[in-house]
């Protein structure tokens, strides 16, 4: 991920422990599900949710629009039942239409906010300015997950990849499963002596430039493409998003692919473990992903809260294809109509029970020290 570096990078000391333990929060405490401002209140959630705390609705409540990510698509349903039974005024309309493109709706004027996978690039920021009257766009950390490698292979339940197998995988330059650099990974195997089929984002994602960070700091050379949103590497198939990715390779026997754990658990696919240099390979779960979010550093300025993640991280325990993604707001000259909506369905989802209510949903709960962070800014939005 390119972000701009403040010279006083803070770092966010916490423990992982305290980050793991957070995974199973129960949307309670001083929370008591009464609604301040005279919406319905909801005590779950379709599905069997974790109880929604109180949820203050704007005094002025509005429909709203998102666009984006689609990381984030499964955490944004969850939220939007809770608080739509809470604030049956503030309807919000999500449109997964992936990273890049949310971003663009957005610097179009034509959404309330965007979801990224990654930080607003620089040209990004200044095009903002232009829907953001006064003021900016600016990220604020909200959903953080990993990127799961799945795989479809019958008779290899644990697979184990490393970043430049992983990288020579998808860039055509490994491709039977049998070959050398995989079976020396898994000894033992019973690796099929098959054709890879490799399937990628079509679409500009936050989650490929996730992807494309770690081959570019862990794949010993082998992947020779910038990190970017834009698939860049040879050979394969595509998909749109990442449920179309997922679905390919659930279809497809011998196929290998990217998207976020929700999408692996939904399509009951498996994940592959990674061999980082750590004590022994990392299983693709939501307590190891936490592992290394919780050593991320905030290196936006202001109210921009852009994280740098580390994705050649050697930490046992820590799964290094993490992701952030973070809606992206005017830090002023939001629009008028739908600033308090906006303001109160961003309160509820970076709360303890936001938070909560996706930890079962393949997410990972933000560090305390970035959504204490996020919270502090939300109030000053203009």
């Amino acid at each position: 991920m390119k972000l701009q570096r403040n010279g006083r990078t803070k770092a966010l000391a916490i423990g992982a422990v305290a980050l793991v333990s957070s995974l199973s929060l129960a949307a309670c405490g001083s929370d008591n599900n009464s609604n301040t401002n005279g919406g319905n209140s909801s005590s779950s959630a379709s599905g069997g949710a974790s109880p929604a705390a109180a949820i203050a609705c704007a005094s002025k409540q509005a429909p709203f629009l998102g666009a984006g990510s689609t990381a984030q698509g499964t955490a944004i349903d969850q939220w939007k039942t809770l608080y739509g039974a809470a604030c049956s005024g503030s309807t919000l309309s999500y449109n997964g239409v992936g990273s890049g493109a949310g971003i663009q709706q957005f610097n179009q004027g034509k959404v309330t906010f965007a979801g990224s996978d990654s930080a607003l690039k620089p040209a990004e920021v200044d095009a903002s300015k232009a829907v953001c009257p006064g003021g900016q766009g600016i990220d604020l950390p909200m959903v953080a997950g990993l990127v799961s490698i799945i795989y479809n292979v019958d008779g290899v339940p644990n697979l184990v990849l490393d970043g430049p197998t992983i990288a020579k995988i998808f860039d055509s330059q490994i491709t039977k499963w049998n070959d050398p650099a995989i079976a020396t990974l898994n000894p033992g195997a019973n690796l099929p002596a098959a054709d890879i089929q490799a399937f990628h984002r079509s679409d500009d994602s936050g989650t490929t430039q996730n992807l494309t960070t770690y081959l570019s700091k862990a794949g010993g050379g082998a992947w020779k493409y910038p990190a970017a949103k834009t698939w860049a590497g040879q050979g394969g198939q595509s998909a749109a998003q990442s449920s179309g990715v997922a679905s390919q390779v659930k279809a497809v026997k011998n196929s290998i692919g990217y998207a976020e754990l929700s999408y692996a658990q939904t399509n009951n696919l498996k994940s592959a473990q990674i061999a980082t240099g750590a004590s022994k390979p990392v299983e693709a779960t939501a307590a190891n992903a936490a592992t290394t979010i919780g050593n991320a550093q905030i290196v936006g300025t202001g109210s921009d809260l852009a994280l740098s993640l580390d994705y050649a991280t050697k930490a046992d325990g820590a799964y290094p294809i993490v992701l952030v993604t973070y809606e992206i707001v005017c830090d002023k000259g939001n629009k008028a109509d739908t600033l308090d909506t906006l303001k109160s369905f961003l309160t509820y989802t970076v709360s303890d029970a936001g938070q909560a209510a996706i930890g079962d949903k393949g997410y990972v709960p933000l560090p305390k020290a970035v959504a204490d962070k996020v919270k502090a800014v939300i109030p000053t939005l203009a």
